[in-house]
């Protein structure tokens, strides 16, 4: 297996090596024992506690906590040796505060056993680099077409392992394909072949082995909109930063209307105004004799006149929209609303941790005070 070239590979070229090795896609998520003759490991990563100062008890303090409120979140890689042997290969921060809490904190369910991702070792040092890279993808902000190719690998993994533990001959082609959409059609074939229509990949589990915080439903949507979108068209949304509503607004003119919508992606890029791709996309649908560029322009005078509307209620209310009023840029507005839904959208399926919720209270109050103040203007967006 060859590991990506440099140290920050992108996601894609990090996923497509995961999914290279064997191994690490066919492991299994298992409940380890942290207590007694069967508990997992003496030595973590050779290292005891105390030799490295962020795995003191004191630096693990927070994760400790966290553990103890929600459980661990992320799985811990562990290699099961020839010989029967366990050792960690990944997430020994994680190790060290669950063991700590099996011994101080015992009638806490939380710390009852050591969820981690079992795999056949030993593991190659690409393999370890590898799985370093894909844990971190799981605490990084992955857009939605990375994200939805790491769920479609990561259910193509749970699958393989399911049709291996019912014995059936799953072909090396099938399970190295670099496209996840191809390699999820040719499992999918050999399950159907051999008759195990009860066979699946649950998609808690995919999401459990992952380590992300995510709902079923909005996996679901993001590996639909992956699977039906062009490779090329998805790459491109994702360094427009399109989010998975607006994507869903223009695959729904594209299943009708294809050039169309090839049309209306393209000249709302070349306007540098992708945020009028859902309006854009709804009225194409809506009007289906309007060519592309005037379902642009009507998205364009849409949103022109929401905003005047907009202005107009600010005004009426007492505030300032003359001259003598210091005007926000109207791509700093708009770069901030984009966030904002999106942020809105993330928070209907989660939760942000203490400090992230504190300072985005303490942001949004500081906005809300700000815009109330008589000598703020608004930007004309």
């Amino acid at each position: 297996m060859t590991p990506p070239d440099d140290l920050s590979p992108s996601p894609t070229a990090v996923l497509a090596a995961a999914a290279r090795s064997t191994r690490l896609q066919t492991r299994r998520l298992e409940l380890l024992p942290l207590r007694g003759p069967n508990a997992v490991f003496t030595d973590v990563q050779g290292r005891r506690w105390g030799t490295d100062p962020s795995t003191s008890p004191a630096e693990l303090a927070d994760l400790i906590s966290s553990i103890a409120t929600c459980g661990l979140l992320q799985p811990v890689l562990v290699q099961q040796l020839p010989d029967g042997a366990r050792h960690l290969a990944a997430g020994e921060r994680r190790l060290l505060a669950m063991r700590w809490g099996a011994v101080h904190l015992g009638d806490n369910l939380h710390f009852e056993a050591l969820p981690a991702n079992v795999v056949d070792g030993p593991l190659s040092t690409e393999e370890l680099r590898v799985w370093q890279l894909v844990e971190n993808l799981a605490r990084t902000d992955l857009k939605p077409g990375e994200l939805a190719a790491a769920l479609l690998y990561e259910r193509c993994a749970v699958l393989t392992a399911e049709l291996i533990a019912a014995d059936v001959d799953v072909d090396e082609a099938a399970k190295t394909m670099d496209d996840p959409t191809e390699r999820w059609r040719a499992l999918d074939q050999i399950r159907t072949r051999a008759g195990l229509h009860s066979v699946g990949a649950p998609w808690s589990t995919v999401i459990g082995r992952l380590g992300l915080e995510l709902s079923a439903d909005k996996a679901k949507r993001l590996v639909a909109a992956f699977r039906a979108m062009p490779v090329d068209v998805a790459a491109d949304m994702d360094d427009h930063d399109i989010t998975l509503a607006s994507r869903m607004e223009w695959l729904r003119l594209d299943r009708g209307r294809h050039d169309a919508a090839a049309e209306i992606w393209d000249a709302i890029k070349a306007r540098g105004r992708t945020d009028l791709l859902t309006r854009a996309c709804r009225e194409a649908r809506t009007h289906s004799d309007l060519n592309p560029q005037a379902a642009v322009d009507l998205a364009d005078q849409v949103h022109q006149d929401a905003n005047a509307s907009r202005r107009a209620a600010t005004i009426g209310s007492g505030h300032p929209d003359g001259p003598t009023a210091a005007v926000v840029p109207a791509e700093v507005v708009n770069a901030a609303k984009t966030a904002l839904a999106d942020l809105l959208t993330h928070l209907a399926d989660g939760d942000v941790g203490g400090y992230d919720r504190g300072s985005l209270v303490l942001l949004c109050d500081q906005v809300t005070s700000a815009l109330d103040t008589p000598d703020v203007g608004t930007a004309n967006s």
